[in-house]
């Protein structure tokens, strides 16, 4: 059982929970502006130099979870994804059908991270597993779960949300958020949560 599941960490996914993606065969798709397509199995990002964040996820629904959340950093990986000179945003994709853009600006960010681990605990299909973005400046419907495509593209393509409303730019806002770690609700600033 993973902290989060142990911390009772909000369980949100609007296409489902997938049920038959896993590890073994989960399948990442690197496309679009690139040097050439291609995909990455899960041994090959598990052989990439992993990073660990002490950092907070912020949901736009009230509340923010700290872990240490692990994987590789975005601005490695793209080493590996070879962008284009012309590449501005990257259109993420989940299993069930979920999309959201982020600009390469927000995304090179230290603490961004492709994630696939919390507190050394591999994430459950509920909390994102296999594969994640994990985005701490941004609100956590930018960092999305089941993640399987990476498409890099010279602008922005609304996402899921995005279509129904929300902000294109998820810049976290100050307010007030429930504070899973201590059960607490606290005020926070705005932008990434480093506050408590």
């Amino acid at each position: 059982m993973s902290v989060l599941k142990r911390l009772g960490t909000p369980v949100f996914y609007v296409e489902g929970v997938p049920t038959d993606l896993n590890r073994d065969n989960w399948r990442l798709d690197v496309d679009g502006l690139v040097a050439g397509p291609r995909s990455f199995r899960f041994a090959e990002l598990e052989a990439m130099p992993i990073a660990t964040v002490d950092a907070r996820l912020t949901s736009v629904s009230g509340w923010s979870v700290r872990a240490a959340w692990q994987g590789i950093r975005f601005s490695d990986f793209l080493a590996h994804a070879r962008p284009r000179a012309a590449a501005t945003d990257v259109l993420f994709s989940s299993h069930g059908g979920y999309t959201t853009s982020v600009p390469l600006a927000d995304l090179g960010y230290e603490k961004v991270l492709v994630c696939y681990k919390a507190a050394d605990e591999f994430l459950e299909p509920e909390y994102g597993g296999p594969v994640r973005m994990f985005i701490p400046q941004l609100w956590g419907y930018k960092s999305i779960k089941g993640l399987v495509r990476m498409t890099f593209n010279d602008h922005a393509v609304p996402g899921y949300w995005e279509q129904r409303g929300y902000t294109e730019h998820a810049a976290v806002e100050p307010g007030v958020t429930l504070d899973i770690n201590s059960k607490r609700r606290r005020q926070i600033a705005g932008g990434e949560v480093s506050e408590f």
